[in-house]
């Protein structure tokens, strides 16, 4: 039981530090953004990770206090301030080229980390003893889905936003 414990404290601290530095990074690349967008994503996913840390840092509480997983009701959430960013893009501007570069290359780290810690996520959760953790993972797996794709859509709106504003505004030809 102990060994158990051990582990899931170990692995609570692990994603405490990997929101921390999603958070760390986040603020930094919403600071050299070269678009209000990109700015407003950047700063949203500093946010959501803040709140992830904060929900992992009550639980590591629980856990070091109770030595048993709480119930952890599941705060999925900022879909509505995502959407805002998103239909705020009209006339937001796309960067120049060598501005751009750096701007996808900030997006493609930020795709590769929300990646692996959506991975970290779902194989907690099939490790996790208890249904209340492994219900928590799950939910974190599935809103670190949500951010990757939400740097997609913004890596999609920088390489061709012709393209983006076709798809996000449903255009289609009528055969008819």
């Amino acid at each position: 039981m102990e060994e158990e414990q051990a582990k899931t404290v170990e692995a609570l601290q692990l994603a405490i530090q990997m929101e921390i530095d999603g958070k760390a990074y986040y603020q930094k690349a919403g600071k050299t953004s070269n678009t209000r967008m990109g700015k407003e994503l950047f700063q949203w996913l500093a946010g959501e990770e803040d709140k992830h840390r904060q929900r992992f840092e009550q639980i590591y509480e629980s856990i070091r206090k109770n030595q048993a997983w709480p119930e952890v009701a599941a705060k999925p959430g900022g879909a509505n301030k995502l959407n805002s960013i998103f239909a705020n893009a009209t006339g937001a501007g796309v960067p120049k080229a060598k501005r751009q570069s750096a701007e996808l290359k900030a997006i493609a780290k930020a795709m590769e980390m929300e990646n692996k810690t959506q991975n970290y996520y779902k194989e907690q959760g099939e490790k996790a003893r208890y249904p209340a953790g492994r219900k928590f993972y799950e939910s974190l797996a599935a809103e670190e889905r949500g951010h990757y794709l939400a740097l997609v859509d913004y890596r999609e709106y920088l390489v061709d936003p012709a393209g983006w504003f076709r798809k996000a505004e449903h255009h289609s030809l009528d055969g008819g």
